[in-house]
């Protein structure tokens, strides 16, 4: 079979040499195979590196985008050039180990057409594994697919699964998401927590904040219907509010109590008006990107089409 193995990179200038050595060492050697390198605008020696192993070895290729465009856009681009029967997405710095390879394609001859590596959180800090929990237990409720703690973008996908992943052109993309949404037959295999290699990691808590809200928001509207039914509790609490404060009236005349109720009252009822307006303001930065259609990234180097001219040669 024809392999394609799909890695983006972002300032991994310090671990690339070693991350290409570690996939063609397990490479099964009944495969032909290609390695795509998207370098997502770095600002270190990511490219030059890139393009040395490309004339080295004419599996390499690589695209370069013009600026940072984000992992998304990365992993979206890979899959549009990659031209293996499957594809393995794999991370830059090791922490999604080559070692699998030989099992994903095992499963992936028997028939399934997404085999996901799940890793276990052996070593993780209990809090962010706490965390990373009530987060997916958060989001399964609250979405329309369901996603598990542990599985990310290491995955092998058949033609047909990339297939069903390009036809899919939203802008605000979740690719987590997208895997869980298209289906088909699939595969879990677990390994156990990798450390990175070198390097550092690129995921601040801001952008996981931000990744997580993503998540959420990409693939249902309970969040709005959340804030209309909070907004029902909200109307009938303050008519039983106001009923009660005009018996109270009429039994015991006007009074000057009622200072805590009313503050409550007014910090309660806007702290859900800002919240819900937030929400909304989401969903409305999200159909103000989809409706620009501006494209997902800009390439301004790749080698593409010299390698697979170089490969006709050699096939001929």
């Amino acid at each position: 079979m024809h392999l394609s193995v799909l890695i983006p990179c972002y300032n991994e200038e310090k671990v690339l040499k070693t991350t290409y050595q570690e996939i063609i060492k397990n490479i099964p050697k009944h495969c032909t195979y290609e390695l795509l390198f998207i370098d997502d605008g770095s600002k270190d020696k990511t490219a030059e590196i890139l393009k040395t192993l490309a004339h080295e070895d004419c599996h390499v290729k690589y695209i370069i985008f013009s600026r940072n465009f984000g992992k998304e856009s990365s992993m979206l681009a890979g899959l549009s050039y990659v031209t293996g029967e499957a594809v393995i997405i794999m991370d830059a710095d090791l922490q999604h180990p080559p070692q699998l390879f030989e099992q994903m394609i095992t499963y992936y001859k028997q028939g399934y057409d997404q085999v996901i590596a799940r890793r276990t959180r052996t070593g993780d800090k209990a809090h962010k594994t706490f965390l990373a929990r009530q987060y997916y237990k958060v989001v399964n409720k609250l979405t329309d697919v369901k996603m598990q703690d542990g599985v990310g973008d290491f995955r092998l996908l058949s033609r047909k699964a990339i297939q069903a992943i390009l036809a899919l052109p939203e802008y605000n993309r979740f690719s987590k998401g997208l895997f869980s949404w298209i289906g088909f037959k699939q595969k879990i295999v677990d390994y156990e927590n990798q450390e990175r290699v070198a390097g550092e990691t690129k995921w601040s808590l801001k952008k996981l904040l931000n990744y997580g809200i993503q998540g959420i928001l990409s693939f249902n509207d309970k969040p709005l219907r959340i804030c209309f039914q909070l907004g029902l509790m909200c109307i009938s609490v303050s008519f039983i509010y106001i009923l009660w404060t005009f018996f109270e009236i009429l039994l015991h005349g006007v009074s000057v109590g009622g200072y805590f109720t009313t503050i409550s009252s007014i910090l309660v009822i806007g702290g859900i008006q800002l919240l819900s307006i937030g929400v909304l303001g989401e969903y409305i930065g999200k159909i103000y990107y989809e409706v620009k259609k501006r494209p997902h990234f800009l390439i301004d180097e790749s080698n593409i089409d010299k390698a697979q001219d170089k490969n006709n040669e050699e096939e001929k």
